[in-house]
């Protein structure tokens, strides 16, 4: 091997490791592998696999083989599932350090929903093996995902009482309301991070883009709330609480 095919595989070797090293802090990041053992994490290492996926392309797919536990790294992921009409139907959005397709693991079943990225994405996959190793042997896995669990029947709850409600206009009111992070100190305003587009929030709760769009001008124009890139606030809580509880 002549000098320069050995500084060349020096560095491939190098950029390799740096690479490797970044995923692993990355994944530390994620709260359900935050706790992981060493010899656990090495593991995860060595089998996660990550990909790419660009904006409006099907990351998983109804009726698919439960074959990995995936986490979103970076970007916004919709899931939805799809009517019989050929008509997507909003279920969640997912943010980075969310995991998904734990139930088609858990019950050895194919996937319930699909998949969609709503913007270009990074995603890794945990073989089955490894993911059931670390539900049955990691208690802060276990721990993880039972709160998980609890917090995604509450979510799926209060969406279906969005859905339950027949003023379009409120229906939309209510769900930013469930999407906005309020702030632990209790002074700065609320916000909606990664705001979903209006198409998005339209699949959501089951109306028009072009009602999205009205609705949000709304609450622009009364000074309700403020758009920012790829993020609304909430410069007035009060009222939009007004709004959503209706006349």
């Amino acid at each position: 091997m002549t000098s320069a095919s050995k500084l060349s595989a020096r560095t491939d070797a190098a950029t390799a490791a740096e690479v490797q090293a970044q995923i692993q802090i990355n994944l530390r990041k994620i709260p359900l592998l935050s706790e992981l053992s060493e010899e656990d994490m090495r593991r995860v290492n060595m089998e996660i696999r990550i990909r790419h996926f660009n904006r409006r392309e099907v990351v998983l797919h109804k009726g698919g083989s439960g074959d990995a536990l995936l986490f979103l790294l970076s970007g916004q992921l919709q899931v939805v599932d799809i009517t019989e009409d050929g008509r997507a139907i909003g279920l969640r959005m997912l943010a980075p350090g969310d995991f998904f397709g734990e139930i088609a693991l858990i019950n050895e079943s194919t996937r319930s929903a699909s998949v969609v990225a709503t913007s270009d994405v990074l995603v890794a996959f945990l073989p089955a093996a490894t993911a059931m190793h670390l539900f049955s042997h990691s208690p802060s896995v276990a721990k993880q995902m039972l709160k998980h669990l609890a917090q995604k029947i509450q979510r799926d709850s209060e969406f279906r009482a969005v859905l339950s409600i027949n003023n379009t206009a409120r229906r939309i009111y209510t769900y930013l309301s469930l999407l906005q992070k309020k702030p632990e100190d209790g002074g700065s305003p609320a916000v909606v991070e990664n705001l979903p587009t209006h198409q998005d929030i339209a699949n959501m709760i089951n109306t028009s883009r072009e009602t999205v769009t009205r609705a949000l001008l709304t609450l622009v124009q009364q000074g309700i709330v403020q758009k920012e890139a790829n993020r609304l606030v909430i410069l007035d809580p009060q009222a939009l609480q007004k709004l959503i509880q209706g006349p």
